[in-house]
């Protein structure tokens, strides 16, 4: 298995798959410092409107996209093997959240609430 930050790009295969990841962030965020942070960790980034980001690395692309509130919510596609790798990453930057992971049919097939 590769490292989780070798490469800039979503793989060819994940690229063409339907969003398999939602999740939301909480707290008073600022999208772009979020975004900031994949940055730092070697992840791709860029704004994609005027108050959401996009983040991407070889298994994980998400929209970074604020709401009303406290929250930024997060959607996308990842590698399921590297999840656990989100989840912890999220953590290390020291916020609050869920995630949740779905399969090819719809069905939720983890759930991560920290």
């Amino acid at each position: 298995m590769k490292s989780p930050d070798d490469g800039w790009g979503l793989t060819p295969n994940w690229r063409a798959a339907d969003n398999n990841l939602y999740g939301v962030l909480r707290g008073r965020l600022n999208a772009s410092d979020v975004a900031e942070w994949f940055a730092r960790t070697g992840w791709r980034s860029r704004a994609s409107s005027s108050v959401a980001y996009e983040v991407e690395t070889n298994w994980c692309q998400v929209d970074l996209v604020p709401v009303g509130g406290p929250a930024i919510l997060l959607h996308g596609v990842i590698a399921p093997v590297w999840f656990d790798t989100l989840a912890a990453l999220l953590s290390g930057f020291g916020l609050s959240f869920g995630l949740e992971l779905y399969d090819d049919e719809g069905g939720l097939r983890r759930e991560i609430d920290r």
